[in-house]
């Protein structure tokens, strides 16, 4: 099992997209260039000031590309220190290092954050090389408690990278999956709507077929009707090819529309009360569209139900005018950004539920009181932008 784990760990890729330099980290750099500084002029128990110069320019330097290239910044700076380490062990040379040194503990932490596992592999060794040395050369005695102090404070920080490394991968995994299950959602209400117009198609086909001799006039009319479903049919079809990812079975129940948001309101029995307003023309409206209102309202409202604190009042309105539907989701609770962003990936389903089908999609605190959830959507699926 050791011997697996080392093979997984020794295989493990770098993570994706590494930040690069930023004003951050010219920040840090200064403020620990300022800090030696002062120790320099401070403190007279220091080694000879050229070693001291090559210390801290061999931790200040590879800090600003310790994300980029972290292996290449601990051989740097931990073989530095090594080399340094010898020359006084070999020429005696008196005098205590810059305490602002201790800065690369953020090399570890990024090595292991930010680092292939081959290049944590190979770090680690180069830093646990390097330790045993120091101990000899520094001037003092160093007990048993203190020499395991250093490897903790060191192996410490190599470990906190390594959480937040997977912490992070495991974030990014579950967001994807929660947008690749809203994108599996609308690809089944799209086939829906797609059976539903082939099947108008194959009717009035056999229907203009069976009266094209006995009444031509009729026949073109259905014609006419079987063009406009085919127009639609292949809009759908669009969509969802650029949604669809996975296959799953299809729900082959009528999916709920704009219609049915009036089933989603509450009578003041239950807290919070929920009031949902329809105004404008929805008769042309695409089943894709009316689909995606309902279920950013329904999850809307379960969210709000759920992390609104004191909240007495949902309310639901929707606007239909020429070009698109707009859809608003107020409530009146406690205001906790916080608590509502990382309440689950709800938000980033409706948001990947929104851009699918190119339209709109925000949510944060209401301007007064409480949390508001606003998306606009084409009347017609247009597709991810």
């Amino acid at each position: 099992m050791a011997t697996n784990a080392l093979r997984s760990l020794w295989a493990e890729p770098r993570p994706a997209d590494p930040s690069g330099r930023g004003p951050r980290d010219w920040a840090l750099v200064a403020v620990l260039l300022c800090w030696s500084v002062l120790e320099v002029v401070l403190r007279q128990d220091l080694a000879p000031p050229l070693l001291l110069l090559i210390a801290v320019l061999a931790v200040l330097g590879p800090l600003l590309w310790r994300r980029t290239r972290p292996l290449v910044a601990v051989a740097v700076c931990f073989g530095t220190w090594t080399i340094v380490d010898i020359v006084r062990i070999l020429t005696g040379l008196q005098g205590d290092l810059l305490n602002s040194m201790s800065a690369a503990l953020i090399l570890p932490y990024a090595l292991f954050r930010w680092g292939s596992g081959r290049e944590a592999i190979s770090g680690l060794g180069v830093i646990l090389l390097w330790l045993p040395i120091t101990y000899v050369a520094v001037a003092d005695p160093i007990g048993l408690a203190e020499a395991v102090a250093g490897y903790a404070f060191f192996l410490f920080a190599a470990a906190l990278g390594a959480a937040i490394r997977y912490r992070t991968r495991t974030r990014i995994r579950d967001i994807d999956q929660a947008k690749a299950r809203e994108r599996e959602q609308l690809a089944r209400e799209l086939h829906d709507t797609v059976a539903h117009h082939v099947s108008g198609i194959a009717i009035q086909a056999q229907a203009g077929r069976a009266i094209a001799r006995i009444d031509p006039e009729r026949a073109i009319e259905a014609l006419v009707t079987i063009e406009d479903a085919a127009t639609r049919t292949l809009t759908e079809l669009r969509a969802i090819v650029g949604v669809l990812r996975v296959s799953q079975d299809t729900e082959f129940a009528p999916q709920p529309g704009v219609a049915e948001l009036k089933q989603l309101a509450t009578d003041g029995q239950m807290r919070p009360c929920v009031r949902v307003t329809v105004s404008g023309e929805f008769d042309d409206l695409s089943p894709a569209v009316g689909a995606a209102i309902y279920r950013l309202a329904q999850e809307s409202i379960t969210n709000a139900r759920r992390h609104a604190r004191h909240a007495t009042q949902v309310t639901v309105a929707v606007t239909g005018d020429a070009d698109r539907v707009r859809l608003t989701i107020d409530d009146d609770g406690s205001s906790g950004a916080g608590g509502r962003a990382a309440a689950g990936f709800g938000l980033v389903g409706m948001r990947e539920r929104a851009m699918l089908l190119g339209g709109t999609f925000d949510a944060g605190p209401a301007a007064e009181r409480g949390w508001r959830v606003e998306a606009i959507l084409p009347r017609t699926t247009r597709g991810p932008r």
